[in-house]
């Protein structure tokens, strides 16, 4: 997500107050220690090919490394935030220089008890100067044996937070580690309608949820918020609840890696994102990995400066935010999605609402043409995916075509 500073102004001395904590807190912090953006969902909707040069915003670069191992031509990882790209080359120098074991227990476990010693003998030579200067400080995340590197960054903190909580709750925590357990529909749906739900949704816990401060510390922005509250009866929590609900009923538990990183702080070998698995480990440091460059940008300064015509793009979320505090910069960004598009290309992206406004209301140049027609959307094809997403908080899964 680019971080930029509003020029347009906000409606209320609240919102002017929650953009000013999202940026500080997004200015100086890791946001994403993992990515809360389903892969399997986007490779169906990508259908990624040899050929493609994709532009995806990195976040925390475990889908990156995924899309790599379809093999495409290129994959440009950009993200404004200079800690995203610090923590992807970290994995990548770890792909190069490690061995599978030390890897997992880095990446997979969240803590590895001779991290510091790895990192100065073995990766930190192969980083910018960047990314050394922010792992210097921060190489101690991997190093806490009842800790873990993803109760850490932001959205780790909230993570971790929760693990507090629970230890308060013992009921809680012991019916969310059966549900976890389960290798059955039927029986995961009946620890959480039993279990599960009638002890989490506390009045407490709706207020935590309905903060922006929790919002932020999540990623999330006030406009997201904004958005979500305006399409559900019940707001924040209600809406976070109807997710949750769906997920542990209507999803396999057993392949969430998503979930279960943040309840349990680490993944297991046969629950955890696909770069983490040892044969595609095996092909990334073979190569596979090597059709991925960084770029510390916003996407609309990277598109500027780069004439490769691109196949596929991941957008994630950002929009969002840019629309409501960026409408400009948001459509020169389209115009240069746009003019830097392959004639074939495709677009995703994720929106906190179904059917946000500025797919609508955008225009793009002198000539002011609507963006919407210039995309050609496959509705039913995003329908049909995001009922198999795996994280489920984003109202809104868009997959996009540019019209010839």
């Amino acid at each position: 997500m680019p971080t930029t500073t509003s020029t347009t102004p906000l409606r209320t001395w609240g919102d002017r107050v929650d953009q000013k904590v999202f940026d500080a807190i997004y200015s100086r912090a890791l946001v994403y220690n993992t990515c809360w953006e389903d892969p399997g969902v986007d490779r169906q909707a990508l259908n990624i090919e040899t050929s493609d040069h994709l532009l995806v915003i990195t976040s925390a670069g475990c889908n990156v490394l995924d899309y790599a191992l379809v093999g495409p031509a290129c994959i440009h990882a950009v993200d404004a935030n200079p800690r995203q790209n610090a923590l992807l080359e970290l994995k990548l120098a770890a792909i190069r220089r490690l061995e599978f074991e030390d890897f997992f227990a880095a990446f997979g476990q969240g803590h590895h008890p001779r991290m510091q010693w790895l990192y100065h003998h073995e990766l930190r030579p192969a980083l910018s100067e960047f990314a050394r200067t922010f792992w210097d400080k921060r190489i101690g995340w991997f190093g806490h044996a009842r800790g873990s590197f993803y109760f850490h960054g932001l959205s780790g903190t909230v993570a971790s937070a929760f693990h507090a909580y629970l230890r308060l709750r013992p009921r809680l925590a012991t019916s969310i580690h059966e549900l976890f357990d389960t290798r059955s529909l039927d029986e995961q749906r009946h620890i959480y309608d039993t279990q599960v739900d009638p002890l989490i949704w506390t009045q407490g816990m709706n207020w935590i949820l309905s903060r922006q401060l929790t919002m932020s510390m999540l990623g999330v922005p006030h406009p997201q918020r904004k958005e979500v509250q305006q399409q559900h009866d019940c707001g924040v929590a209600g809406f976070v609840r109807d997710a949750i609900g769906y997920v542990f009923r209507q999803l396999p538990v057993w392949t969430n890696y998503f979930w279960m990183v943040y309840i349990r702080g680490r993944y297991t070998e046969h629950c955890c994102p696909e770069y983490l698995k040892p044969d595609n480990f095996t092909r990334l440091k073979a190569g596979a990995a090597d059709c991925i460059a960084l770029h510390t940008c916003t996407v609309t300064d990277f598109l500027k400066h780069h004439e490769q015509p691109i196949s596929k793009y991941v957008l994630l979320d950002h929009m969002d935010w840019m629309s409501s505090y960026q409408p400009e910069a948001l459509a020169d960004e389209w115009r240069w999605i746009l003019a830097r598009a392959r004639t074939d290309a495709r677009i995703i992206f994720r929106s906190a609402h179904a059917a946000p406004r500025y797919l609508e209301s955008l225009e793009l140049g002198p000539e002011r043409s609507r963006l919407s027609d210039r995309l050609h959307f496959r509705p039913e094809l995003a329908a049909h995916l995001q009922a198999q997403d795996r994280v489920h908080t984003y109202a809104g899964f868009h997959i996009a075509d540019v019209r010839a």
